[in-house]
């Protein structure tokens, strides 16, 4: 059942770039409700944090009416924007949507991490009138991780408020523009298998484990190409540089790709996709390979045993580099077989146009 009339929703995104700018984009897109979006430039991420409350409610106060619903993403301090709003505004539901966290997002150096945007974090979280998160993964993380760090004050532990922001939390898995990709023609690829990695080229993906399984199997006389996409490639790093030199033949395409269409173009030549990662809040980029039709070897940890099916895992989900070094033999091995493996149907729900309903009916649900 759903209001006569959308919602007015305005939306508040202080890193308007990447993941959170498509993601504000498709649900606007797709939403039934009036979404209006304003975002700063997705730049100097702890400046963001510090000063988009001050902005914000500088611009609201042009506005001439308030909006039915506040959707704002992690990156806003909410309760400094909270106390910085005009009387009128000051009963409009406020919703916080967790893209990431930054008491688990990994740093260089635990001992010297930043526990102030962490409590931006909390702080947001208490104030908001419910807060969602793209995986139940991440909500369960950063729970225990922050009533882990505040077990650590000395005294005056808002463990009870912490219980409470829990209770008023729930999932709400990223949507994902998936159709295009749902819907290509049966993949009839012939020669060598294409194995795909599409994801940043950062040390929490591990890209140095995917390529010496790669290189690995190189060296047994393995026949395959390599896609190597994702941002930061060139931050490999001097461990990553010889290995990259030993496939060097291998690797038909390496690099960050501009545009949709350039993107789904590579996605839909891979046989495989492959993630490494040692931190992942969701996995949207693999979620796109598999809809383009790619064979997904992921790890058995994070949100990877969210994102498939149950009914997957034994044979698509891994433990150890020396199991995937293993799976991957296998389905090169037998390559005819898995090119006959399509788990687009598996990922289908987190398009929009199956999502969406969701994300319409609990704003209107808070209202």
């Amino acid at each position: 059942m759903t209001n006569s009339c959308p919602l007015n929703i305005l939306a508040l995104e202080p890193y308007f770039g990447g993941s959170h700018r498509q993601f504000l984009l498709g649900l606007r897109r797709h939403s039934r409700h009036e979404i209006r979006i304003i975002g700063l430039p997705a730049r100097k991420w702890k400046w963001r944090m510090r000063h988009a409350a001050i902005e914000f409610a500088r611009r609201l106060g042009r506005m001439r009416r308030p909006p039915d619903l506040i959707l704002a993403s992690d990156f806003l301090n909410l309760a400094e924007f909270a106390g910085l709003l005009p009387p009128q505004w000051q009963q409009v539901p406020r919703v916080a949507y967790f893209h990431e966290n930054q008491l688990t997002y990994p740093v260089p150096d635990e001992a010297a991490r930043d526990y102030q945007p962490a409590f931006t974090n909390l702080t947001t979280i208490l104030s908001a009138r419910a807060a969602y998160f793209n995986s139940a993964y991440h909500r369960d993380e950063f729970f225990a991780a922050m009533e882990t760090l505040l077990r650590r004050m000395p005294d005056y532990r808002p463990l009870a408020a912490l219980a409470a922001a829990r209770r008023r939390s729930g999932v709400l898995h990223l949507g994902c523009d998936l159709r295009a990709l749902l819907r290509r023609p049966r993949r009839r690829n012939i020669g060598p298998a294409t194995i795909l990695w599409n994801q940043r080229w950062e040390a929490e993906k591990d890209p140095e484990m995917f390529l010496r399984v790669a290189a690995r199997l190189a060296d047994e006389g393995l026949d395959f190409r390599l896609i190597l996409m994702g941002e930061h490639f060139e931050r490999g790093g001097t461990q990553v540089a010889p290995l990259l030199s030993r496939l060097r033949e291998k690797i038909l395409h390496a690099g960050y790709v501009e545009g949709r269409a350039g993107y789904g173009r590579l996605l839909r030549q891979a046989d495989l996709v492959v993630s490494t990662a040692r931190h992942e809040y969701f996995g949207a980029a693999v979620v796109e390979a598999i809809a383009a039709g790619a064979y997904p070897l992921l790890p058995a940890r994070l949100s990877y045993p969210e994102i498939l099916p149950a009914r997957f895992h034994q044979e698509h989900l891994y433990r150890t580099e020396s199991e995937l070094a293993a799976r991957l033999r296998a389905a090169l091995v037998h390559l005819d077989c898995t090119r006959q493996i399509d788990l687009g149907s598996a990922v289908a729900r987190f398009d929009w146009s199956n999502l969406v309903a969701r994300y319409d009916q609990t704003f209107e649900r808070i209202c």
